[in-house]
């Protein structure tokens, strides 16, 4: 390796490790500060930036105090009336519920704020627990909507369930648990949606409390809108769920080869019957957590992420699809599923290139030599690069690599433009993969990765889990509206780390990846006719994944396909006035476009989240709830060049 080369890999890795990475600024800051003052004091200014404290978070605890709805909001909720008044069968089957735990799951029914609901109880509580009836017909004296069944043994909760639901007479059944709360609102919030929704299923989201004390917030769950992928590698969407009861018809009700894993199941049967599943992004659902509960460990209960399992491996296999289905380690109940490939297709690979040779040299040879996928080719776009050793290495690459081809473009450069070009003139593949100069293999098996989902017909794109040198995030997906614009999830995470709700361990729908490291299938390419070029620098690949999904595909992004990311060693940054023009007259073409992801918010991604910081933190009270007001100057990482 040459001096310089050394030299600039080290430049990066330092400025990476001391995450002056983020701005334009800071790095021109930081070389102004080296050649004006000197190592010494560029070196105190680096450990200042260390120490800085971090913006405090909100805890869980914090934020629900501040969204909880208000007495007043709750007397308006009682007040109102509607047209349609839809009766809710609550359905809660009982085994040697604590006391105190059955009278707050009791009390937080009462206090619902719409009145039409009915609240199915079956008992299958064991001798010595007899308080379970006596508190259950207490409070049906007192309230003719409850009803109580003492079962005759314990058949499991599969089918005490199932009890529960043939005294059920409402034409929505939802789901509580026998030791857990509902918020005062949860029925109206449900109620209130029907008005102007025909949903087959509605799910909220939810907090887990440390019992006894509600107040006591171990964790608020935000979840995205319905996503198929999430939900075969997590029951993300739990409680509270409600059901059209009519379609329990349709499906069967529950299985008990699945206990444990029960609302995992019937939800994968439900949502392959219909979709029509809406979201409610409001806490109305409140988990409560002890040693014994899932809600406090996941594997607490080794029975469940068995069952869950087998739940969606059948769900696989019904709906055509081969795989297998595993757990993580760092938690039972998200699973790793691996798609049976079909074949073995040709996977075109198109590299740009302009010089700075030394990151295409390790890119290739990481492909080489760690890919044990077999089946591709390498195109490399050469664009109007000046060094003559430039040219002796890609005459180098040919003859050593007989599956890498070398392109000319001699035409002004275009992120765009040069793909398109690559795919219209050389791409033989079935499969098109994106993938910048300066990238390098991490997990041998990435291609397979990416292609496991490509292969599926519901599938547009794919992305990968890309880090920086440093081993920190660099891409874990696309959330739109994020820094502004669209930024990536989690980005300066350390590597190993689950993120918020595990999101981290498991391949999921998103709006959108980067262009960075993605593949298509040629018949998506051809449908949406590739990338428009008037997106020459940036957004280009996020439009890209937008038109795939208006073209009713789904983006997916795999955290088990791995390469590092050096990030825009090609074309460089925004740091002209020239160049920064251009970024925002790109940038406005794209939000004109898209505006409907400004105004409705990125399906996979909660409204409460920040947009500011790629953590899946909460917003902080000054955030802006208007994000088109407050977009920055400069570019983002998820154009496809970066």
């Amino acid at each position: 390796m040459k001096i310089s080369e050394y030299m600039q890999e080290l430049r990066l890795k330092l400025i990476y490790r001391s995450r002056l990475d983020k701005s334009i600024h800071h790095v021109k800051l930081t070389v102004t500060y080296l050649f004006r003052y000197g190592p010494v004091y560029t070196a105190g200014k680096i450990c200042k930036h260390f120490l800085r404290p971090a913006p405090r978070r909100q805890s869980g605890s914090e934020w629900i105090k501040k969204h909880e709805y208000t007495p007043q909001r709750l007397d308006l909720q009682r007040k109102e009336t509607f047209e349609r008044e839809i009766l809710f069968s609550i359905i809660t089957p009982l085994y040697n519920t604590p006391d105190t735990y059955l009278r707050d799951m009791l009390d937080s029914v009462l206090a619902q704020t719409y009145p039409h609901w009915e609240l199915c109880l079956a008992d299958a509580s064991t001798d010595g627990h007899e308080s379970v009836g006596q508190i259950c017909r207490e409070y049906a004296l007192a309230d003719s909507r409850i009803h109580y069944r003492k079962l005759a043994d314990n058949l499991g909760i599969a089918a005490n369930t199932n009890e529960a639901l043939t005294m059920a007479s409402g034409e929505y059944v939802a789901f509580l648990d026998h030791d857990d709360i509902l918020s005062p609102a949860a029925l109206y919030e449900m109620a209130a949606l029907l008005r102007n929704k025909d949903a087959d299923l509605i799910y909220t989201d939810e907090a887990t409390f440390l019992s006894p004390d509600r107040g006591r917030i171990t964790f608020v769950h935000c979840k995205p809108d319905f996503a198929i992928d999430n939900l075969r590698a997590n029951n993300y969407i739990c409680h509270f769920t409600a059901y059209r009861r009519s379609l329990l018809d349709v499906v069967g009700k529950y299985r008990s080869e699945y206990d444990g894993s029960q609302d995992h199941d019937m939800m994968l049967r439900i949502a392959a019957v219909t979709d029509r599943i809406e979201h409610i992004p409001e806490v109305l659902y409140f988990w409560r957590a002890f040693p014994e509960s899932t809600a406090y460990k996941a594997d607490a209960k080794p029975a469940a992420a068995a069952a869950g399992r087998k739940a969606v491996s059948d769900n696989l296999r019904s709906a055509g699809l081969q795989a297998e289905v595993k757990s993580r380690k760092e938690a039972a109940t998200i699973y790793n599923i691996q798609y049976a490939l079909t074949g073995t297709p040709k996977v075109s690979i198109i590299i740009q290139s302009c010089d700075r040779i030394y990151y295409l040299k390790r890119c290739l040879e990481s492909i080489a030599a760690k890919t044990t996928y077999k089946n591709y080719e390498i195109i490399i776009v050469e664009n109007n690069s000046k060094k003559s050793e430039t040219f002796a290495y890609y005459k180098e690459a040919e003859r050593k690599w007989q599956n890498v081809r070398v392109l000319y473009w001699e035409k002004a450069w275009n992120w765009s433009a040069l793909n398109n070009y690559a795919v219209r003139e050389a791409a033989a593949g079935d499969y098109y993969l994106l993938l910048n100069n300066d990238t390098a293999v991490i997990s041998p098996d990435w291609i397979e990765q990416l292609l496991m989902f490509a292969q599926r017909g519901d599938v547009g794109a794919v992305g990968a889990m890309l880090y920086y040198p440093d081993n920190t995030i660099q891409h874990a997906g696309v959330i739109i509206g994020m820094g502004g614009v669209a930024s990536h999830a989690f980005r300066n995470v350390e590597r190993g780390m689950s993120g918020y709700a595990g999101r981290l361990l498991y391949a999921q729908d998103l709006s959108a990846v980067t262009g960075a490291c993605m593949m298509i299938p040629r018949g998506v390419w051809d449908d949406v006719c590739g990338l428009d070029e008037a997106f020459a620098v940036e957004w280009n690949d996020i439009d890209l994944c937008l038109r795939i999904r208006k073209a009713g595909y789904l983006v997916v992004w795999t955290p088990h396909a791995e390469l590092y990311h050096y990030e825009s060693q090609s074309r460089g940054r925004n740091n002209t006035p020239k160049k920064y023009a251009r970024s925002q007259k790109s940038r406005e073409r794209f939000l004109t476009r898209w505006k409907e992801y400004y105004v409705k918010g990125d399906p996979y991604y909660s409204p409460h989240l920040s947009l500011r910081h790629p953590d899946f933190r909460f917003k902080d009270d000054r955030e802006a709830a208007d994000i088109l007001n407050e977009v920055g100057n400069g570019t983002t990482e998820q154009s496809g060049k970066e």
